[in-house]
């Protein structure tokens, strides 16, 4: 009999173990803790397969350079806005400039620290890291700034400031984005920290925040002037640093005179043409400007916590 309540006993611990590892792992799918990422380790072969390698490949062929942007379009509209761009650097250096689309973030990163991109353009933090890290310099930047706010509705009264969404949810976009970063850095202590909601887009992390879905929302400073000019729906709790727009490096393998050429290619109204897809996609006017290394690794620091970019 004892034997019996003993063996009942190991099937329900057994049963509430098996149980709370779903739930758990339910939750983590839904509601991602700011502070962590998937890890990336050393080896390409886990993260990159066979389709992924030419990078690497065409870098080592002379007279050829890489050129790079971070995943955040399909393959067919990254190709429609960034291939021009590489032809118009092509023409502009006599070298062979060839467009490498990565289709996700682990590959993109795995590539990068391997060292396969010659030009890269993308957010500032992984600007400065490139500098600090791959010998990468800046060369030009996207008119503007890269500003970020967090807002709650407007009937809250709960929360005022940011700190008080520690243990909260924060609809947003996974880290490495740059808005959510700003905002994780902005929690020192590991114990209270916000729950980031996984949310694909600016117009989606607007609509959940407003749908209940969330207690806060991380969104560009120009998405909010749009979703809500006149400030009725939603409050602002915080407003991150302005860090520089999208910028354009240069690794090693690119020639001084070439960095030069690239520069000023595209510091002229010439390029408009060649960027015309860049410049809808972030509503830009005017054109790129050139852009010191200094601006750029205050960003880098936000990395400082990711996995793989250490």
């Amino acid at each position: 009999m004892r034997a019996q309540r003993n063996w009942n006993r190991f099937v329900v611990a057994a049963a509430l173990v098996a149980m709370t590892g779903t739930v758990a792992a339910a939750e983590r799918d839904a509601v991602h803790k700011v502070g962590y990422h998937p890890p990336i380790t050393s080896s390409p072969g886990l993260l990159a397969p066979a389709s992924h390698l030419p990078p690497a490949a065409a870098a080592r062929e002379p007279g050829v350079y890489v050129f790079a942007v971070a995943p955040r379009e399909t393959a067919a509209v990254a190709q429609r806005i960034y291939q021009p761009m590489a032809e118009y650097l092509s023409q502009a250096t006599g070298k062979k400039v060839v467009f490498h689309y990565a289709d996700n973030w682990l590959t993109y990163q795995a590539e990068m620290r391997r060292g396969d991109y010659d030009l890269v353009l993308d957010d500032p933090h992984f600007n400065g890291w490139r500098a600090a890290h791959l010998q990468h310099n800046v060369l030009v930047k996207a008119p503007g700034s890269s500003e970020f706010v967090v807002i709650v509705k407007q009937t809250n009264e709960k929360v005022r400031d940011l700190k008080q969404l520690a243990g909260r949810s924060i609809c947003g976009i996974s880290p490495p984005n740059l808005g959510t970063l700003s905002v994780l850095n902005e929690f020192d202590n590991p114990m209270r920290q916000p729950l980031i909601v996984s949310t694909q887009g600016w117009d989606t992390i607007y609509k959940h925040l407003q749908a209940g879905h969330c207690s806060a929302a991380i969104l560009p400073l120009g998405n909010l002037a749009k979703y809500d000019p006149h400030s009725r729906a939603a409050r602002v709790v915080f407003k991150a640093r302005a860090y520089p727009n999208q910028t354009l490096s240069a690794g090693p393998r690119v020639g001084a005179g070439d960095q030069a050429k690239i520069t000023l290619a595209l510091a002229t109204p010439a390029a408009r043409t060649a960027i015309a897809g860049l410049r809808e996609l972030y509503e830009f006017n005017g054109d790129f400007q050139t852009a010191s290394r200094d601006d750029y690794l205050v960003a880098a620091s936000l990395l400082k916590d990711a996995w793989g970019e250490r």
